[in-house]
């Protein structure tokens, strides 16, 4: 594996940091190692949706959902209807579209994304128990940033397609 530090560009350094960590986060066994020590046994696609639910005030529709997600409303009914199999969702109508359908985390959908995120939390404390609170502060905003800047150009992105799509 390239050495993500070796660069003297700043921003080529940073591009190089965050797709080594990138890759080291998503490898399925850092996850299911992660997973077992928090007692857990879903997948990581599910416990991303979990976490949009609670950033989403533990309720969000089918489609707010996905978008949030960034993938197709399709994959996420998929997706939920596999969770609510599991007591992790529950389906709920919207009281202002009877068409529509709301998702809802469960309180063992809650506890099940709390004790993955305490065991992540805990494996990062010991990560970066060398830097002060500024130097994480500072890189968070960083990282904020740069979420922020991923999702405002995949929005772009996106109203394109529909664009295009419809002048097809």
């Amino acid at each position: 594996m390239p050495d993500p530090g070796r660069d003297q560009d700043p921003t080529a350094a940073l591009q190089r940091v965050l797709a080594t960590l990138s890759y080291l986060l998503t490898r399925s066994r850092a996850h299911e190692r992660q997973a077992a020590q928090a007692g857990v046994t879903a997948a990581r696609s599910d416990l991303w949706l979990l976490m949009a639910l609670e950033d989403s005030g533990g309720v969000c529709r089918v489609g707010d959902l996905a978008e949030l997600l960034m993938v197709e409303p399709p994959h996420v009914t998929r997706q939920i209807g596999q969770l609510e199999a599991q007591d992790l969702v529950e389906r709920t109508q919207d009281s202002l579209d009877r068409r529509a359908r709301k998702v809802a985390i469960t309180p063992h959908g809650k506890a099940v994304l709390q004790r993955l995120q305490q065991t992540s939390q805990a494996g990062l404390r010991d990560a970066l128990a060398d830097f002060d609170d500024a130097d994480v502060a500072a890189t968070v905003a960083v990282l904020n940033h740069l979420v922020g800047y991923a999702r405002h150009k995949h929005a772009e992105h996106a109203e394109e397609e529909r664009q295009r799509r419809r002048g097809a």
